[in-house]
């Protein structure tokens, strides 16, 4: 599908960002590039630091929170905090080597109505078609800039990309694995793709990490983790959050969690902006991101990390597919309509949460043309009659757009 962009950002600046990103090639765009490229430090200068440097006093404030200048050079992270409280809703993007399975939807519904462990079989996969796949990896039709300007287009104000999913290909560059997609026909670094767009167009961009990455023991997972958000927060420009999955395991096996807060230390020390979230949360994260509707899992840690989050921003992450629901492509899905995303996030408003819409790319990386009518059209409507009020979905509603 190739699709012109609504809303396409044609300066010669961006053009001149564009081209530079694509002479040197992924491999090129470390921390020091990206800095350059959107004019961002990652230390808040004071007001003395800045004096005659003939600058605007906005230049060491990242894209996305410009209109927050003088409470970031205050306060970064409490500055990130009123921004994505005010954000309303971002679009998440949930791409990965098992896009290209080729499961459909018959399939999941029939398998996920006999034994669940034929069920889990079948979502996981195998590490043999997962390196055979990686072989057929292009992302030909992956648009950093069409992505972007559908969010844009929906008045969303930030994205949520997974640097990895299932099939455990890495979106980007790293030390850790060569199994990256820089390593498969594609050659391409998708988390350098998204960050130059969304730097030049200010919109926050929030990576997601797999479940792995929030644990800490043993000595080795720890420092490949410490590896790993390092390199996102180093190479990539402003990150406005890391968004870690997994935490049932965190509540069934907390002891392989012990250094967790070392693990927020280091994110926060590299970049002070950057918010963190871990689904339901340990109670010490910057928002709570459960998928859905706002719940807290049961247990006793659960209960006591929700009651240390209470207050605390909600961010509802939910999917555009349905019949199966789906974060990942399935083929044979129903969509969600606009009527229906509407309701979605006067729902999340009547929680006191964002909402982060799910759209699944299908294998090319291209966006499904339902999710892409939808959200324009969606966000269409907000312009011409404002975000919509704040109303639960009574039973019924929640049925029919999160359909089995």
């Amino acid at each position: 599908m190739n699709m012109k962009p609504i809303h396409r950002v044609g300066t010669p600046e961006l053009q001149t960002r564009q081209q530079f990103l694509k002479t040197l090639g992924a491999a090129a765009v470390t921390g020091v590039a990206m800095a350059a490229l959107s004019g961002w430090s990652q230390t808040p200068r004071s007001d003395s630091a800045r004096q005659g440097t003939g600058r605007d006093s906005s230049d060491s404030v990242p894209p996305y929170l410009r209109g927050y200048e003088a409470a970031y050079r205050e306060n970064p992270r409490a500055a990130a905090v009123a921004w994505h409280r005010n954000a309303k809703w971002g679009l998440f993007v949930h791409y990965a080597l098992a896009s290209l399975r080729g499961l459909t939807a018959q399939q999941s519904l029939k398998t996920k109505a006999g034994s669940s462990a034929e069920w889990r079989k079948l979502k996981q996969g195998t590490p043999e078609e997962y390196a055979r796949l990686r072989d057929r990896f292009t992302a030909a039709k992956f648009d950093a800039a069409f992505i972007t300007d559908l969010a844009l287009a929906a008045e969303m104000r930030y994205i949520n990309f997974t640097t990895r999913h299932l099939g455990e290909l890495y979106m980007f560059r790293t030390t850790v694995s060569d199994f990256t997609s820089l390593n498969s026909p594609a050659k391409r670094d998708l988390v350098a793709e998204l960050a130059a767009q969304c730097h030049a167009k200010g919109l926050g961009l929030f990576l997601y990490c797999p479940p792995e990455v929030a644990r800490t023991e043993p000595q080795a997972t720890f420092e490949r983790n410490c590896t790993v958000v390092r390199e996102l927060l180093t190479r990539y420009g402003p990150v406005a959050g890391i968004w870690l999955d997994g935490i049932g395991s965190y509540y069934a096996e907390p002891a392989a969690y012990r250094r967790l807060n070392e693990l927020y230390a280091l994110i926060r020390s590299l970049q002070p902006q950057c918010l963190i979230s871990f689904k339901q949360g340990t109670g010490t994260e910057d928002f709570v991101a459960p998928e859905g509707r706002m719940h807290v899992k049961g247990g006793p840690i659960a209960d006591k990390a929700w009651a240390l989050n209470a207050g605390k921003r909600g961010d509802i992450c939910t999917n555009m597919q349905t019949a199966p629901p789906s974060w990942l492509y399935l083929e044979g899905c129903e969509h969600i309509n606009a009527d229906q995303v509407l309701a979605l996030l006067a729902d999340a408003f009547a929680q006191k949460a964002n909402l982060t819409l799910n759209t699944g790319p299908l294998p090319d990386g291209s966006i499904h043309p339902g999710d892409v009518a939808a959200l324009r059209e969606a966000g269409a409507r907000i312009r011409k009659n404002g975000f919509p009020s704040p109303a639960l979905l009574d039973r019924a509603s929640r049925g029919k757009i999160k359909k089995k």
